[in-house]
């Protein structure tokens, strides 16, 4: 699926404020990120550095005309298991309210599929919160099943 007139690329520095209100931007988001001050926090500054620094991760956007739409985290694992293969791991998935429902966050995945597929993964994986059963049943048609339970522990 294509999304006309919408780009897929890397995050730039440029981008981060508008990243970050996207990621804050529905009722979850409101409870973790801190969006809404007069200054960004440092700590996404930070975070988005070490990103750029690892050539295992790559924060990317979906792009119209010059203004960030939605947003997306991969990252490149290695692992043993599965004899070896690398895992694609998809986080932090945001399209702004206005965008939804017109394709692009199918063709946002499908492009981070790609990226994975590139990179020479053997598995895509992510995660959603059991709150979000709308996102559930988006993932699902796109083909991933729900395979695991997963666990968090807040440090």
């Amino acid at each position: 699926m294509s999304a006309p007139g919408v780009v897929f690329r890397r995050a730039a520095a440029d981008d981060l404020e508008r990243v970050v209100a996207l990621l804050a931007d529905d009722p979850l988001g409101r409870e973790r990120e801190s969006a809404a001050t007069e200054v960004l926090d440092p700590r996404y500054r930070e975070a988005f550095e070490a990103i750029e620094r690892d050539p295992n991760q790559l924060l990317a956007v979906a792009d119209r005309d010059g203004r960030v739409i939605g947003v997306l985290q991969l990252s490149f694992i290695p692992g043993l298991t599965r004899r070896g293969i690398w895992r694609g791991q998809i986080e932090g998935v945001r399209i702004a309210a206005a965008e939804r429902s017109g394709g692009i966050g199918q063709a946002f995945i499908e492009w981070a599929i790609g990226q994975c597929r590139e990179r020479g993964c053997g598995l895509v994986q992510l995660t959603s919160d059991k709150r979000r059963s709308a996102a559930h049943r988006f993932y699902e048609a796109l083909g991933f099943e729900a395979t695991h339970e997963g666990y968090k522990l807040t440090l």
